[in-house]
């Protein structure tokens, strides 16, 4: 508005995707000739967003290409690889942030009696470091953070933004024709995984807590090998039947582990308080039924899908306790 002669506002509203309204306040504001340049802090609520805080501005600038064109500007990166919602070469800004902005676009422009032809530079002040602490380096998107969002919400509670990369991941992967990729509970686990294969980085998926959503999503759009790596008490809890693994919203049933070390021939574990307890009473054999059973849930989520599958435990040192499964062909 600002480009156009309009006034400065210190609170905006915008329309999300979904039709939904949102108000937010204007951290700076700047113009010279030919551009206008507006910013606001990145709140994220309680979800945990290392761009929490982030100061992210957007200069406009008149163009005579009569459309709306995006840069990257400080922070911002650029996408590499192919699988991602824009290709190799754009600014790493989604389909869905990039039609809001050209819609408001159109809809001033109207308002002005003006062209559509602007150049769009987003920035992020420290996006590159930022960047450093989330996936987009995995993902092949260099030099900063990415613009994301599909409902303009966030949603703390469902964890989307890491069950949306975990998604993105795969895409990755399936563009750059690879066969193995791997889904981890956490470092430790990831790096064991990662060292006994040889896997590449963008074969290294950030399953965390999300074994279902990422299973899930192999299952609609599959690979063909996929390991799943993880400790003893998340491997246990995937076992039993749980697909989210995170420890407030999925338990050990320590009856049920106790029924199946009895049934194995092994100790009574029902009384322990951990799964890495019972592991250190009822031993290996423990583990390797463990590993068993969860690449029979692994399975059951996979259904069909033209995936095949293992399972890799490691102890709290990244030593690995046990296997199930068969890996690709060609590796141990």
């Amino acid at each position: 508005m600002q480009l156009w002669g309009g006034e400065v506002s210190e609170r905006i509203e915008i329309t999300l995707p979904r039709g939904e309204f949102a108000e937010f306040t204007v951290a700076c504001h700047d113009a010279a000739e030919g551009w206008a340049e507006a910013g606001i802090i990145k709140d994220a609520g309680d979800d945990p967003d290392v761009t929490h805080g982030c100061l992210v501005r957007s200069r406009v600038r008149a163009s005579g290409t009569g459309r709306v064109t995006f840069v990257a500007g400080e922070g911002i990166g650029i996408v590499t690889r192919p699988g991602l919602p824009v290709p190799p070469g754009e600014p790493a800004i989604n389909p869905v942030p990039r039609q809001m902005m050209k819609a408001v676009v159109k809809e001033l422009a109207a308002e002005f009696g003006r062209g559509e032809g602007v150049e769009i530079t987003l920035s992020i002040p420290g996006g590159r470091d930022i960047a450093q602490k989330t996936w987009n380096p995995r993902l092949g998107i260099t030099g900063g953070l990415s613009v994301l969002g599909t409902t303009g919400i966030v949603r703390p509670f469902s964890c989307s933004a890491w069950i949306a990369s975990i998604h993105r991941g795969i895409d990755v992967a399936r563009a750059a024709g690879l066969g193995h990729v791997a889904g981890a509970t956490g470092a430790t686990s990831e790096r064991a995984v990662q060292s006994l294969y040889g896997l590449a980085d963008h074969a290294m998926l950030d399953m965390g807590d999300f074994a279902g959503g990422l299973l899930k999503y192999l299952r609609a759009h599959p690979v063909a090998h996929v390991t799943i790596g993880g400790g003893v008490g998340k491997l246990t809890k995937l076992a039993q039947g749980a697909v989210d693994l995170h420890s407030s919203r999925s338990r050990v049933d320590f009856a049920a582990l106790g029924r199946v070390s009895v049934k194995a021939g092994l100790a009574d574990v029902t009384k322990v308080n951990t799964a890495l307890e019972a592991f250190e009473i009822a031993g290996p054999p423990l583990a390797d039924e463990i590993a068993g059973r969860a690449l029979e849930q692994v399975r059951k989520i996979l259904r069909n899908a033209p995936v095949s599958a293992d399972i890799v435990m490691v102890d709290r040192g990244g030593e690995i306790i046990a296997k199930a499964g068969q890996p690709p062909e060609g590796k141990p």
